[in-house]
């Protein structure tokens, strides 16, 4: 009888081990997906409401289905999507360059406004272009010396005392990499990777779960020249 209920409470404990470790991934996609479709529903929220009121007074008989919270929040989410598709696609054309630039110079009045949103269009711009004599992704020593992070190179800059070449890496933490810390090392002190942007996210949000197969921490090294041969 003992021994059946070790076995009961072996088996138990097993497959909820097996349970929670098949349950991460999809919690962890679970609430990213809900992160953004709840973002994009509080975005598309106004003119939700607006297009509810339009159907509501237009056609009557919709009011019972248009004024549920699960429709509501539906349409939100597409009306989001589709404000941003549209945005994109102006964005690309010279009518919405003109507007994008109107907007930009009224949010410069604005103060604080100004500095994050110039803040973070330099963030987006920086990372969409390659950092000159610097890999994107990186490996650096951080929290501490003898430990390695990946990171990712914003630019390259010259100490103006030292003029010695550093960058500015941002290092994001796992498994959200919306938020991180910014170092300033030596271009020399980073150890350049092979990762691809998409590759060091995934590693990043996957908790290095998924990493790619030819990943090294050790710096490159070059191989001595081989002596020329004696006649």
């Amino acid at each position: 009888m003992e021994t059946r209920k070790r076995t009961v409470a072996a088996n138990l404990q097993k497959n909820l081990i097996a349970g929670v470790l098949t349950l991460i991934p999809v919690i962890v996609v679970w609430m990213a997906l809900n992160f953004v479709f709840n973002a994009l529903s509080a975005f598309g929220a106004p003119l939700a409401e607006a297009l509810t009121m339009f159907l509501t007074d237009r056609f009557p008989a919709l009011a019972p289905y248009v004024h549920n919270e699960a429709i509501q929040w539906l349409v939100a989410v597409v009306v989001a999507l589709l404000l941003i598709y549209t945005i994109g696609g102006a964005a690309s054309r010279m009518i919405g360059i003109k507007l994008i630039a109107l907007v930009e110079g009224l949010i410069a009045r604005i103060p604080l406004v100004d500095t994050l949103y110039s803040a973070s269009k330099k963030v987006v711009g920086a990372l969409q272009q390659k950092p000159g004599g610097s890999q994107r992704v990186v490996l650096v020593e951080f929290p501490r010396a003898g430990m390695r992070a990946v990171g990712l190179v914003t630019q390259t800059f010259f100490d103006a005392k030292t003029s010695v070449e550093m960058a500015a890496v941002f290092v994001p933490t796992s498994p959200n990499p919306t938020s991180g810390y910014l170092v300033l090392v030596a271009v020399k002190d980073t150890i350049p990777t092979e990762m691809s942007l998409d590759q060091a996210m995934t590693m990043i949000v996957s908790g290095g779960a998924i990493a790619p197969a030819n990943l090294s921490v050790s710096p490159f090294v070059v191989p001595p020249t081989a002596p020329d041969a004696q006649d």
